[in-house]
């Protein structure tokens, strides 16, 4: 399969449009500027598509936590810092996130075992912040690898639902969950 930046733009595009359901192989081809047929000679799929989109996901997001990964400061100020990038990540992927919930969700997300954790590469960098903040004495995390696992799911759903089911800012999505995320894993 052939896929290039503007394949995946045009996908992004008619999946924010039309939603994953919607998002036809002619739509997709017709926002990317190309015939139904140029895709079909690339052996150009959806549910391929959608996993190159997953990939660029990924991508976003690390670069989304590298700046806190690299600031100074205490870990929750740096953890803040992280999770409002990590927000600003879903925003710009909200209708792609919804398609990754309705496909193969566990294989982009999951790791595989009994602990049933989110996969490091999304993790790693929220369990260094955390390990941080234990350090330093501004964040509790009894068990980092796991708190990692829930902070980037009560952020990412919570922030999605208020977004989309309840048509909520993305100022106002996003303070509101960092604060009872943060505030939550705050020592005491």
């Amino acid at each position: 399969m052939v896929v290039d930046d503007e394949l995946l733009a045009g996908a992004h595009r008619a999946i924010e449009r039309w939603g994953w359901q919607q998002a036809t192989l002619e739509r997709i081809a017709a926002e990317a500027g190309v015939s139904r047929m140029t895709l079909h000679r690339r052996g150009v799929t959806r549910p391929a598509l959608l996993a190159a989109l997953a990939e660029r996901l990924e991508t976003a997001y690390r670069s989304a936590m590298w700046p806190a990964l690299t600031a100074r400061g205490t870990g929750r100020d740096r953890l803040a810092l992280a999770l409002a990038g990590f927000c600003d990540a879903l925003e710009a992927n909200l209708e792609v996130l919804s398609a990754l919930a309705e496909a193969d969700h566990d294989a982009i997300f999951h790791e595989e075992g009994p602990r049933g954790l989110t996969r490091a590469g999304f993790t790693e960098p929220i369990r260094r912040l955390l390990d941080d903040g234990t350090a330093d004495g501004s964040l509790v995390a009894d068990d980092p690898e796991e708190t990692a696992t829930l902070v980037l799911n009560l952020v990412s759903w919570t922030y999605r639902h208020l977004r989309r089911g309840h048509g909520w800012t993305p100022e106002r999505a996003r303070d509101g969950v960092l604060r009872i995320a943060l505030d939550g894993l705050a020592a005491r």
